[in-house]
């Protein structure tokens, strides 16, 4: 019998199914129905993050349908497996938040290991929920095969007393409700109207940054991030994965040879021009590392800085994704920035073609829009992304600037806390005082363990009416819908004995973002005092993934990693 594909292009599952040696394999498949015909073609490997704990991936399994319909009609034989996802916005506020950064390395461990066990020959990951595209990335670049990631795609906005609304209104509404600025049957109403069935939270918050993300890399096909999970169009684009992922394998474009340098460069470049997620900086820090790619924090504040910010989107704008698709999505930012020289035109994509070989298949919108600024007229004149440093983070924090000023400048008394729990509590007791920072520490990749999102506090702030009078320093991180004067990342953190592990109420606080400045006014001999004095606590695990994931995690600086 010919082989459909010349055995170069299988040549890892190859090793699997030829010859006399692997008729038990063989056997093992003819168990699921492979045919003869089969063990001549390329494996391609779909990763499906389908799971019923959240809508962001409720919808997953019909879209990989389609994604292996696509492969099969290229040539190659998909092999759906799954893997895990947990849902930031339902672990939003407890204890079960620690798991959510863990997650993203399990998604990538478990996608590299069933991967590379099974010897595929190519690989399609359709993720939706925040850490599913962070795992996946990080799993392409371990793998460094033919690899297309597949974003599943937003919701669809809810309405409200006659305005679009997503789930980050929801969080505000609990501190707008708690102030008594909200009714029970109003909270009632929001609670039942915000999420209209499946897709990934509404905003600009980290999920559909990383899809806006994984389209800027080129390892996602061009205009297929901002359509919404329910609209037909995804499924279109679903089997044209699968197609894509075929064409790669035929052309040898392996997953480093598209997510290069400059490919970072450009997903910082539209995060930054979008008013995207700070979850991003951990995300791509992690990825950049799995590709072997040299990135550091601080050229996030470099391409910033050069970034005009025009993205209207929620949670800093006005309005949502879906608002974003109705205009083309993001090949019109893509577009707009590199039109403006602000992006690398000529990086390779996972077509086949370069990125801007991609956009001429796109049009800027022509009738008037408010959801993206022109270049000329931006919002800000300057990125969202803004990296923070001084003595209470040598190594970095993170702030984004998407709303009124161009820059933030706020010096106050400290109000500590050891936890979110604690914060919250006083948070939602009216505690918290205006001009006070609010500094939640021991919450950092290690102390946490696991880093964990503050939306639930962020957003009980803004909502009992301190945007900009109250501001908020972690080492902990923040949902993509936190919104004002709050700064995460901060690194080193507490548990590693970070100067913020030193801090006491009352001590004054210094955020200068047009200085890129964290600082707080105690002199160094007064630090080293307080240093020797202090001693790491126990730790919260002492057995289990938490634990160990607590032993090897790197620094936020570093994206979080748990590999040197």
């Amino acid at each position: 019998m010919s082989e459909t594909f010349p055995r170069n292009l299988r040549a890892r599952s190859a090793h699997t199914v030829e010859g006399p040696e692997r008729a038990p394999h063989r056997s093992m498949y003819r168990a699921m129905g492979f045919t003869d015909d089969d063990f001549h073609k390329p494996f391609v490997g779909v990763a499906n993050l389908h799971s019923e704990v959240t809508p962001c991936n409720f919808n997953l399994d019909t879209t990989t349908h389609h994604v292996k319909a696509g492969v099969q009609k290229a040539g190659g034989k998909p092999i759906e497996f799954r893997t895990i996802t947990v849902s930031d916005a339902i672990a939003m506020g407890h204890q079960g938040m620690k798991g959510s950064l863990i997650s993203r390395e399990v998604i990538a461990d478990s996608i590299e290991v069933v991967t590379f066990s099974e010897a595929f020959d190519a690989l399609v990951a359709i993720g939706g929920c925040d850490k599913n595209l962070p795992g996946i990335l990080m799993a392409a670049g371990r793998l460094n095969i033919p690899a297309v990631a597949l974003y599943g795609g937003t919701i669809m906005p809810g309405r409200f007393q006659g305005r679009a609304v997503s789930i980050g209104d929801v969080y505000e509404a609990v501190g707008a409700h708690s102030s008594g600025r909200m009714t029970d049957a109003e909270l009632d109403e929001l609670e039942r109207k915000a999420c209209p069935g499946a897709g990934t939270c509404g905003g600009l918050f980290t999920a559909n940054t990383m899809g806006s993300i994984v389209e800027a890399l080129g390892i996602a096909l061009p205009g297929s991030s901002a359509i919404p999970a329910v609209d037909p169009r995804k499924q279109a684009y679903a089997e044209a994965s699968g197609a894509a992922v075929m064409r790669a394998l035929e052309l040898g474009l392996k997953a480093r040879d598209i997510v290069t340098r400059e490919a970072f460069e450009n997903a910082i470049t539209l995060t930054a021009a979008m008013g995207g997620s700070t979850n991003s900086v951990l995300h791509l820090l992690a990825a950049a590392h799995e590709m072997d790619v040299p990135l550091t924090i601080d050229d996030f504040d470099r391409i910033s800085r050069r970034t005009p910010h025009i993205g209207n989107l929620k949670p800093g704008g006005e309005y949502l994704m879906a608002d974003l698709d109705a205009i083309g999505g993001v090949p019109v930012i893509l577009k707009m920035l590199l039109e403006a020289g602000l992006i690398h035109g000529d990086a390779m994509t996972i077509t086949g073609r370069t990125m801007a070989e991609n956009l001429e298949d796109f049009s800027l919108p022509t009738a008037p829009q408010k959801v993206v600024f022109p270049v000329s007229q931006p919002i800000h004149s300057t990125g969202s992304l803004v990296i923070l440093k001084g003595n209470l983070a040598e190594e970095g924090a993170v702030i984004k600037v998407t709303t009124h000023d161009e820059s933030v400048r706020f010096r106050g008394p400290a109000r500590v806390f050891n936890s979110e729990e604690s914060s919250f509590d006083a948070i939602k007791s009216g505690e918290i005082q205006s001009g006070q920072v609010v500094v939640i520490r021991y919450e950092g990749p290690r102390g946490g363990p696991g880093m964990r999102e503050m939306l639930g506090v962020t957003a009980a702030i803004v909502g009992q009416g301190h945007l900009d009078d109250v501001a908020l320093i972690t080492d902990g991180r923040f949902s993509g819908a936190t919104r004002g004067p709050m700064i995460g990342h901060i690194a080193p953190e507490a548990a590693v004995g970070g100067t913020i592990a030193l801090l006491q109420d009352g001590d004054i606080i210094e955020i200068d973002t047009a200085r890129r400045l964290l600082k707080v006014d105690l002199s160094d001999e007064e630090l080293a005092k307080r240093r020797a004095a202090w001693s790491p606590p126990a730790p919260n695990f002492t057995h289990g993934i938490f634990a160990k994931y607590a032993r090897v995690v790197q620094s936020a600086s570093k994206g979080a990693v748990t590999t040197e």
